[in-house]
Formats: structure tokens, C-alpha cells, sequence
């Protein structure tokens, strides 16, 4: 068995995010890995639920060996096989996200040597995560550009705490590799487009939520919205959970930025709106290429192209830096720079 390389859960925002992407870059790379100090700067660091299905889920499409596969485990070892296709069931089993799910299987499965489809259950707008429509309208626009196309569907909708939320995500055609390109430039604005939804809640909830986002981007940047509502009445509602939440997209020549606020108990409408709304603007007046969500996941894809590329991002993160970190630990001669203070706008280069 090759030598494992060690990684410490603790580097830069210690969060679940490194093992996301550790067993993803495990998988691609056919590189055998240990995990330590797994979500060590969380209030309840190991593996929760949520962590540990993306862990099953990657082992799953590369035929992997997992020890240390357990609510709670602190330590994880992963010795990656070859990546297969087909079709993946994931049961999440709380309300944990499907998005992170997702971010931990996207990248193996664009190495698959046949087509992929992927159903996931449990949450598809949860806190501290990027919404399922911010992954199927703004992700998966900007992977295309890389040549990796991905298909996203919701079937249902599942919020905190219940979950139930049920997701297919089909790759017809995986690239296996992808295409290496500049995120410097973003073109001209061709358009802003949203989603307000609200399940198991009044109509108007949608409704209100999508008019304050509306206003707050007119106001603030000269462009009408065009925010689709999506509402399920309560009483003809097949879903589990109630929760509402607005996803914004501005779509660019050549990149996409996007935003997201979610609904909570007490919460008004208009105030969820104009959160995805300011976020938005804030992101598209610095002028950046990548919005701050994006400026975290899209290194890892264009690091896997062997390629030198440049990135221009709305908001310099810890998760960025961390994902740059951890890079630097699989790929050998991986070289960047990254210019910019944490929470303000950077650039990356990738040598």
C-alpha cells in the first residue's frame, strides 16, 4: 500500500470542508490519505451525519477503503480504488445538506468512465451552505465553462430540521479532466434571474421575499430581476418541513455570480430578500469574476487541470485559503499566490 498522506482536520477554518475535499482530491488522484483532527475547531468536532455520507458517497464511486467511518470519529483513513459510474443512492438521514454532499462527489465523478446519476436525501436549503439552486444555477453554469457539464434536479424540497429534501444530479458525459481557464474577466452583465420559494407556508411568504430582492437590485444596480416564485400551499403541500428561501444568479459573458439567504422563524420575508440581494451587489460592484462562494470551490477544479490560471474573487475566505492549503499538500509542484486581505476582494494565481 503507497505511503498515507497525513492531514491535519485543524489547518486553517478546521471545518468539514478539508475532509470534503481531501476525499474528493483522494479520490481523483488515487492518493491514500489520514485525516486527523477531524471539524476540530467546531463546537462538536468528528464526523457528523452529513460528513460521513459525503465520506460513504465518494468511497462509493471509487470503491474505496474507509476506517474510521463512525458518527463522532476524529480520524479518518481513506485508501481510494478506481472511480466507477452508474447510479448512488445517499440517504443523509437528517437535514444535513445535499450541496456538500455534492461539493465531495462532483469532482470524482467528472473521472468516471461512464455516465453518473446521483440521488441524494436530505437537506436542500440548510444554513451555512450553499442553497441546492445556488449549485444548479450558478455551479454548475461555471463547471460548463471548464467543459463539465452537470445536470441538477430538485424533486423535493427539505429544510432544517426535518430534511426529506430529495435531489438527482445526472453527468451524461464525464469530461475526465477539465478545461483550464482565466476567471479574470467577467463581460458584460446579460441579466440577473432568481428563485424565492416557501413550502408549507402562505404563498405570500415567496412573493414578498422576491419583491424586496427585486427592489433592493433595481435600486442599487439599474437592472430588473426576473425572480421566479415557487410556493407550495400548506394544506396541499407534500412536503416534510416548512422553510422558504431566495437564491439570486447574475449571468455575465463569461462567469456567473450568485447569492442566497434562507427563511427562519421570526424572520421576515422582506428581510430574507434583501440579504441574497445586498450580498449580490456587494459581490458584482467589486468588480471580481467569482462571487464569494464560488471563490472557494472553483480553485479545486481548475488545480486539477495541470494548468497555470487566474482567478479574480469577490471575497477572500478562510475556506479559500484553506482550500489552497490543502492543494498544496496533494499536488506536487503545486504553486499559487493569492493577493488580497481575508473578507475583501483577491486574486489567485495558480503556477
Amino acid at each position: 500500500m503507497a505511503r498515507l498522506l497525513e492531514i491535519d482536520g485543524s489547518m486553517g477554518e478546521g471545518g468539514g470542508q478539508i475532509l470534503r475535499t481531501a476525499v474528493a482530491l483522494s479520490a481523483v488522484l488515487g492518493k491514500p490519505i489520514r485525516i486527523y483532527n477531524i471539524r476540530a475547531k467546531r463546537s462538536n468536532p468528528g464526523l457528523r451525519p452529513q460528513h460521513l455520507n459525503a465520506v460513504r458517497a465518494v468511497a462509493s464511486i471509487c470503491n474505496a477503503r474507509v476506517e474510521g467511518a463512525s458518527v463522532g470519529s476524529r480520524e479518518l483513513i481513506f485508501i481510494p480504488g478506481e472511480i466507477k459510474g452508474g447510479s448512488l443512492y445517499i440517504d443523509i438521514g437528517t437535514a444535513g445538506s445535499i450541496s456538500l454532499v455534492l461539493q465531495a462527489l462532483l469532482p470524482a465523478a467528472a473521472f468516471s468512465p461512464r455516465p453518473v446519476r446521483l440521488r441524494i436525501r436530505g437537506g436542500t436549503d440548510v444554513k451555512m451552505a450553499p442553497t441546492i439552486d445556488y449549485m444548479r444555477e450558478v455551479l454548475t453554469r461555471l463547471l460548463s465553462m471548464m467543459g463539465y457539464r452537470v445536470e441538477i434536479r430538485v424533486l423535493r424540497r427539505g429544510h432544517y430540521p426535518r430534511g426529506g429534501g430529495l435531489v438527482e444530479a445526472i453527468i451524461p458525459d464525464p469530461p475526465n479532466g477539465f478545461k483550464a481557464r482565466n476567471f479574470t474577466e467577467r463581460g458584460k452583465l446579460k441579466g440577473i434571474w432568481g428563485r424565492s420559494h416557501a413550502v408549507k407556508l402562505p404563498r405570500h411568504v415567496a412573493e414578498r421575499q422576491a419583491r424586496s430582492a427585486s427592489m433592493i437590485i433595481e435600486e442599487r444596480l439599474g437592472v430588473r430581476p426576473d425572480v421566479e416564485v415557487e410556493a407550495y400551499e400548506p394544506d396541499r403541500d407534500p412536503h416534510l418541513g416548512p422553510g422558504s428561501g431566495v437564491t439570486l444568479w447574475a449571468v455575465f459573458e463569461d462567469s456567473v455570480m450568485g447569492s442566497d439567504a434562507l427563511g427562519e422563524r421570526g424572520k421576515r420575508a422582506e428581510v430574507v430578500g434583501s440579504e441574497a440581494a445586498v450580498k449580490l451587489v456587494e459581490d458584482i460592484k467589486t468588480g471580481a469574476v467569482l462571487d464569494r462562494h464560488a471563490g472557494d470551490m472553483i480553485p479545486v477544479y481548475l488545480a486539477l487541470t495541470g494548468r497555470p490560471t487566474e482567478i479574480f474573487g469577490a471575497k477572500l475566505t478562510m475556506h479559500t485559503v484553506t482550500i489552497f492549503k490543502l492543494l498544496e499538500l496533494f499536488i506536487e509542484d503545486f504553486k499559487y499566490e493569492i493577493q488580497g486581505d481575508i473578507d475583501k476582494p483577491f486574486k489567485a494565481r495558480i503556477y
